[in-house]
């Protein structure tokens, strides 16, 4: 697997320490409504690691979430940070702090950032990221697109290659009937999509329910070289999963996708008890 990542640009990205924002109410599919924390702030007992279905909440994002309070310069940030990317605390008691970029989640547009210590960071904390990824290629396989992901993470991910193929190692499979909101969206670098799990019997069926935020999963018969979730029968995409369960319907775990294929002549997958980021960043 040879990469172009030595022309790869890095770019530093600014972004803040955001304050939650409370879903209430929020209507499941039968119409009941709940009354609960959703997006945004620093979490203290949820993040990396963490079962998505075990949080009580709405779209709950993990560990530290942050923006740049300029539109333009955040859609700016959404685009260029990459999972894996490199994060340091410039302002605050915590200066000096040092984490990583393990989501973004699109819609509310929040960069999500795992830290291993969170009790001196406060809301408005100023975070400086080294946007490094995009416009990543993989030379030796020109047809697999690839996004979202640090060049220096991708090395350490255990991908083999056999038969011509690179060989993705990843925790679940996700049928593409199961996604849902985001699915359509033009631009796969600057939003997540989710995994629909009002069947939850289905979501069992498959063993999605033992997801974990920085789990790496592949979406069956979706491409996304162009655009979010478009079906096509023998494609396959590669995914993290960024933010918790949800009520809404159509919604629940997001995932950010990291590669993408046509079909599985050049990217296929292996099936591990184990695949997360965390295995990867500490």
């Amino acid at each position: 697997m040879i990469l172009n990542d030595g022309k790869v640009v890095k770019l530093s990205l600014l972004v803040e320490i955001v304050h939650p924002i409370a879903r209430i109410p929020v209507l499941n599919n039968d119409g009941k409504p709940y009354y609960f924390p959703g997006v945004g702030g620093i979490s203290y007992n949820f993040g990396l690691g963490d079962n998505v279905f075990e949080i009580f909440g709405d779209h709950v994002e993990p560990d530290v979430s942050t923006k740049n309070k300029d539109k333009v310069f955040n859609d700016t940030c959404m685009n260029l940070a990459c999972i894996g990317n490199k994060a340091v605390v410039v302002s605050g008691e915590a200066k000096g702090m040092e984490g990583y970029v393990i989501g973004k989640h699109g819609g509310v547009d929040n960069i999500l950032i795992y830290f291993p210590q969170k009790d001196k960071l406060v809301i408005g904390d100023k975070i400086q990221i080294c946007g490094f990824g995009q416009g990543l290629e993989i030379i030796d396989y020109p047809d697999l697109k690839v996004f979202n992901i640090d060049p220096n993470l991708l090395k350490k991910i255990s991908i083999i290659e056999k038969n011509g193929k690179l060989i993705f190692p990843v925790k679940a499979i996700v049928p593409s009937y199961l996604m849902g909101s985001g699915v359509g969206a033009s631009n796969p670098t600057g939003t997540d999509y989710d995994i629909n799990t009002h069947d939850m019997d289905e979501i069992k069926r498959l063993g999605l329910d033992k997801l974990k935020i920085g789990d790496f999963v592949a979406i069956k018969d979706h491409y996304n070289g162009y655009g979010v979730g478009g079906f096509r029968k023998g494609a396959i995409s590669i995914g993290v999963v960024v933010h918790s369960n949800c009520i809404k319907t159509g919604h629940g775990p997001g995932i950010v996708v990291v590669m993408t294929a046509n079909d599985n002549n050049k990217l296929d997958i292996e099936l591990k008890d184990e695949v997360n980021l965390k295995m990867f960043l500490e």
